[in-house]
Formats: structure tokens, sequence, C-alpha cells
């Protein structure tokens, strides 16, 4: 049994893709930490059982998991998996007296206190406003959006999928994008442009639409492959025209993107890009394509060159705002 000076509490960062666990020390000792491949599983409660199983030693006070999907009433449907996950379920099963589920960029929000400098790259410093709304935008396996706003002594995140939103278009080339979606989709989100397979969506789109032929090389390379990371390579690299004009696209949208979340809850405080791909891409959001887009909102561009904006390079920002819920949750 723990005592209160040294509770164990169980943190996880849950999306399509991969699965995070981390056991710790209240006070940020970690004492084990684990990558999990979601699609291997069939539930969270069957990661759950494998990690604690190598820490069976340890009595968990508390657990927080960010989750990629909606949260209500302690029951979440994770989007981009066949999963259903209820905090009542794991704290019966385990033994965890206190479980909260909450969005995966609510996560990301509550981690944005515990980075440091290092974990930053800054695209636009702006004018930051003391204890300012701040937002968070994120692309990977899908678009994760959230917000903040400050409490007291610290920032409270709040849910979002505004990603699910209407796509809205900015040029002529963006509508011919929606046209060509609206037909493979119908209803057409931010999501389904803003990530992995957004980008993909939007290679294949110029592809048929201009008529460029793709090198050998990045087709084996999307085939063997994860296709975005290919696309995002080849285009950083110059190797491929097409790969080259689609990233550009994608970057434009996703400017965009952040832009309208930023007036949306009025960021004063920042907007933070997370998620796997932005780091992976720095030398493409650095050459000022993304914060034109993310500017270009007609009356009100001044109001956003003066909202900071910065990339989160640490990966583990949604475990670090996980650990920081199931801290206060157990003290």
């Amino acid at each position: 049994m723990n005592s209160p000076h040294h509770k164990i509490i169980l943190a996880g960062d849950i999306g399509g893709t991969k699965t995070l666990l981390q056991l710790a020390e209240i006070g940020n000792k970690v004492l084990a930490e684990r990558r999990f491949d979601s699609h291997a599983y069939a539930s969270l409660n069957e990661i759950v059982a494998e990690f604690l199983r190598e820490g069976a030693a340890h009595h968990v006070a508390g657990a927080c998991f960010g989750v990629a999907g909606p949260v209500e009433g302690g029951s979440a449907k994770i989007t981009n998996l066949p999963w259903q996950i209820e905090a009542t379920a794991i704290s019966a099963q385990f033994g965890i007296p206190q479980v909260a589920l909450i969005n995966d960029f609510q996560a990301v929000a509550y981690g944005i206190e515990a980075l440091e400098s290092h974990d930053l790259a800054t695209l636009q410093a702006g004018e930051p406003l003391h204890h300012g709304v701040r937002a968070v935008i994120g692309a990977g396996t899908g678009l994760g959006e959230g917000f903040m706003v400050w409490q007291e002594s610290h920032y409270e995140a709040l849910p979002s999928e505004g990603s699910h939103a209407d796509f809205a278009p900015a040029d002529a080339l963006q509508i011919e994008l929606l046209r060509y979606l609206s037909r493979k989709y119908g209803h057409v989100s931010c999501e389904r442009l803003v990530s992995g397979p957004g980008l993909v969506d939007i290679f294949e789109f110029l592809h048929n639409r201009e008529a460029i032929d793709v090198s050998s090389a990045l087709r084996v390379a999307m085939e063997t492959g994860d296709p975005s990371a290919a696309i995002s390579r080849f285009a950083l690299e110059d190797s491929d025209r097409l790969a080259v004009q689609a990233l550009d696209l994608f970057v434009r949208i996703y400017g965009a993107e952040a832009g309208n979340l930023a007036l949306k809850v009025l960021a004063r405080g920042g907007v933070y890009v997370a998620g796997g791909i932005a780091p992976n891409i720095m030398g493409k959001l650095k050459d000022g394509s993304f914060l034109r887009a993310f500017s270009d909102k007609g009356r009100f561009a001044g109001l956003l060159g003066a909202i900071p904006v910065h990339v989160v390079l640490n990966p583990k920002v949604g475990l670090m705002g996980a650990a920081r819920v199931a801290e206060r949750m157990t003290k």
C-alpha cells in the first residue's frame, strides 16, 4: 500500500495509432513507461492489464487517460478505433479508486504547463496576454483541438470536437478539393484534410487534377510504409514535385484552421500546435505559409498577428497532462 507521500498514479495517452502508459509517484518520479500499438489490442483494458502485470508491486491510487474521442459520463468511444472505454470498468477490474477519462487534447492542454522552453519552437512571438486563453491544435492520425482558461492558480482545459466542424475552403483550388472529398466522404470536416490520411487525400486529389507523374521511389515508400510520412519526407527533400505541392496545400489548410480556432476562443495566451505531424515538418512550418494562412482573416488579421504561435516538440505532452490530472485527483 502506498503511503500518502508515495502515492502511485497511472497516466495514459490513448490514440488511434499508439497508446502510451506511465506509472509514476506523485512528484513526477516515473516508475514505468511503455508504448503499445493500439491496433494490436482489442481494448484499453487489455493493454492496462499487460502494463500493470509488469508493475504488480504497485497499488495505483488514481488514473487518468487522455482518449482520442468524445468523453461523456465516464465513457468514451475512440474515433479511430473500435474501442469503448468505461472508467467504472477500469476501476473495478484493476482496483483503482479514482479513474478519469478526458479528451486527448484536454490532456495535451494540461501538459502545456509542464513543458520547458526546449519543448517548444516559436513560429510567432506575438504579444501574449497574461493568463489569456490558450488554444491547442494538433494533427496526427486525426485532428485534435482544445482550449484552456485560467482558473485562479492554473489553466483549466476544456474539450472540443471542433476538428469535425465543416472544412471552409479559402480559394478556388480548395473549393475543388472540397468537391472532390465531398464525393468521397459526403460531409467534409477539417479532420478529413488536416491529418495523416488527409495529406494522402490531398496528394491523390492533386495527382488526379494535375496529371503529374509520381516518382517510383515515392510510390514504393507510400506502399511499404506510412504514406503520409513518405509524402512529407519527399516534399521536405524536394524529391517529388507532387509531394511538394501536397504538403504546401496541407500546411496552408492547417494554418487556416489554427487561425479559425484562435478566433473562436480569442486565444490571446497563445496557440500551441501539437500532434505527431508538426515536429516532423518544421522546415515547412517555418517558411511562412502556415502563418500567412493563420492570419489571413480579413479585418482580424491584426489580431491574429498578435497571437503567439508555438509548436510542441515533446511527443509526451498528452501523457504529461494526464499525469497532472491524476495527481490532482489523488492529492
